[in-house]
């Protein structure tokens, strides 16, 4: 795979998300299309991990956990394409004790999982966690986290983001997912942000922001952030995306959050989408 670009990647997770959640006849497509250049991004360039001896600990390597866990097509084809598990495990995504749920969970012992997650808001409470751990056991590695806007009207989000600033956890990066829709319409209409950048500001972070769908523009803001680490404040991003990106009928609107393809709808995103490494 070594000679594939990100790219190139990124378009075979997409054909995988939507193969994944048609086959299954449910998921959360919408999303996981919109995160799937950040994912490629992290797991094939930016984070230093170890696939082939994954353990729960994750000492001395950069650690992920997925907050808004219903994109989980997108984690899972992440995670089987960067060699946690076998590809063709994708396959039994959602059904009958498959490992692969609809939300990501710790009790089948799937690789690269080390968070069950689902229930909005409480991946930055972990992250913060891990981050506490890894300076304790002076393990110069890193945590990335990553959630939904719609999250982040969880007051969770915010006890946390009060926590990590006061307490200088300066060794997690957030990033949040601002498309600008969730599942019942626009983010806007169901509970405004306000200016996010002056808020997470406010509450004692640094604040970048970068385009989603701009491979180029996801590494150097990643590595940007990776330099500010170490420098007594926690850093969030904030990512725009398009919910849907790749797949023309699904962008421009909430109304594929977590609703499945049908086969005519698959080989209308599957045209669309280019096989670069071979579907599973």
């Amino acid at each position: 795979m070594a000679d594939l670009t990100l790219d190139k990647i990124a378009s075979q997770v997409r054909r995988d998300i939507v193969r994944m959640v048609s086959g299954a006849k449910s998921g959360h497509p919408g999303g996981s299309l919109g995160c799937t250049d950040f994912l490629t991004v992290l797991y094939f360039d930016i984070m230093n991990i170890d696939p082939a001896n994954f353990d729960m600990d994750g000492i001395n390597e950069d650690v992920f956990y997925l907050s808004n866990g219903h994109i989980s097509p997108v984690f899972y084809s992440v995670l089987s394409r960067r060699g946690y598990f076998p590809v063709d495990e994708l396959a039994t995504f959602r059904k009958i004790s498959s490992r692969l749920q609809g939300h990501p969970s710790t009790d089948k012992g799937l690789p690269g999982i080390r968070m069950a997650s689902g229930s909005l808001g409480q991946g930055l409470s972990v992250g913060i966690g891990t981050a506490e751990a890894k300076k304790l056991n002076q393990d110069r590695s890193l945590v990335y986290t990553l959630h939904g806007d719609g999250e982040l009207q969880e007051g969770q989000i915010w006890e946390a983001a009060m926590y990590a600033a006061a307490h200088k956890v300066d060794n997690i990066i957030a990033t949040i997912d601002y498309n600008g829709r969730q599942i019942d319409g626009d983010v806007e209409d169901v509970i405004s942000l306000g200016d996010l950048e002056k808020k997470w500001q406010a509450f004692g972070w640094e604040v970048l922001e970068m385009d989603g769908h701009n491979i180029k523009n996801i590494q150097a803001t990643m590595k940007r952030a990776r330099e500010m680490c170490g420098k007594g404040k926690p850093i969030v991003i904030l990512m725009r995306t398009e919910m849907g990106q790749g797949v023309d009928y699904m962008m421009g609107t909430h109304k594929w959050h977590g609703v499945a393809p049908n086969n005519e709808q698959l080989d209308a995103a599957l045209g669309q989408l280019e096989e670069t490494i071979g579907d599973y």
